[in-house]
């Protein structure tokens, strides 16, 4: 049974409104989603694009790279502490 109250029906109308709000809703988080999903994917593209580039250009570097990885391994790694300090220093202040 619905009850009218000043041209308004009760709860069918309301109910309805709140139906309508809910898709409205869906509707935008999955445009925003799709964006989203777009500037991942295509940056994920990026990221393993530069991944590949880089295994392939440089032997020098790779070589530099296994040695570093063998000295870590055997505990012979001595970086320059101000070297380290004074790089990240400048990482902070331009970035």
């Amino acid at each position: 049974m619905t009850v009218e109250f000043f041209g308004v029906r009760g709860m069918g109308q309301i109910g309805g409104l709140n139906k309508i709000s809910r898709t409205g809703e869906a509707q935008k988080s999955a445009k925003t989603e799709g964006k989203e999903g777009a500037s991942f994917s295509s940056a994920l593209q990026g990221a393993t694009a530069a991944q590949a580039a880089g295994k392939t250009e440089d032997p020098d570097r790779a070589a530099r790279v296994q040695e570093l990885k063998a000295q870590v391994a055997s505990g012979q790694y001595e970086p320059d502490l101000n070297k380290v300090a004074s790089k990240l220093l400048q990482f902070l202040v331009e970035g």
